[in-house]
């Protein structure tokens, strides 16, 4: 089932994970407080074992779970496709950036008001489907790309740098050849029918 902003009715589903028990109140009580179905979660792990398909996750930035972007990549392995909002007291411009490229879809500063929830959600309602379907590509991508042997990773690779199989073939000092046989293997794997579909999987893998 595809990953929903909204609840029954237009109301938002609100999945609140942190660890620490006043923050967790608070953002409850804010969520609540503007009529917003609320769950809540002390681990992130807990959110992987419930699978929730529909709502809106704010994510502690907690070093106890690795901090957003390894949040982020956990949940998308274990199939957890919601938009993910981090979550911190006074964060450093780095967490904020580091969490972004991450793959949060929103930054919000604690202790949170109604206002930054509510402008967060209108914002989310925008871009979270088309965030949701990047996070869908990266994941199949990278699937994709693990599926590779050592060889093949390294002839797509240099496939994806312009290169023809006679010049991938010198740079691995292998034969054209054998870079066919690499490179035909490399597309059935990724389920490319054209060099170009290869190379804009492993664009996909790379962000």
């Amino acid at each position: 089932m595809g990953a929903s902003l909204r609840g029954m009715g237009g109301q938002q589903i609100i999945h609140i994970v942190e660890p620490e028990d006043d923050l967790r109140a608070q953002i409850t009580q804010v969520a609540a407080a503007l009529g917003h179905h609320v769950e809540i979660y002390t681990a992130i792990d807990e959110v992987a074992d419930d699978q929730p398909d529909r709502g809106l996750l704010l994510v502690s930035d907690c070093d106890r779970w690795g901090g957003i972007a390894k949040s982020v990549r956990y949940l998308v392995r274990q199939s957890v496709w919601l938009p993910v909002i981090a979550t911190a007291a006074a964060p450093a411009t780095s967490r904020v950036v580091a969490a972004v490229r991450g793959g949060a879809l929103d930054y919000l500063d604690l202790p949170l008001t109604r206002e930054a929830l509510s402008e967060a959600i209108d914002r989310a309602a925008i871009e979270a489907p088309d965030h949701v379907a990047s996070q869908r590509r990266l994941a199949e991508a990278r699937r994709h790309i693990a599926a590779l042997t050592g060889r093949e990773r390294e002839v797509l690779d240099l496939l994806t740098e312009g290169l023809s199989n006679k010049a991938i073939a010198r740079e691995l000092g292998i034969s054209p050849r054998t870079v066919e046989i690499h490179r035909a293997n490399m597309m059935a794997k990724l389920g490319a029918r054209h060099p170009a579909d290869a190379v804009r999987i492993r664009l996909d893998a790379r962000k």
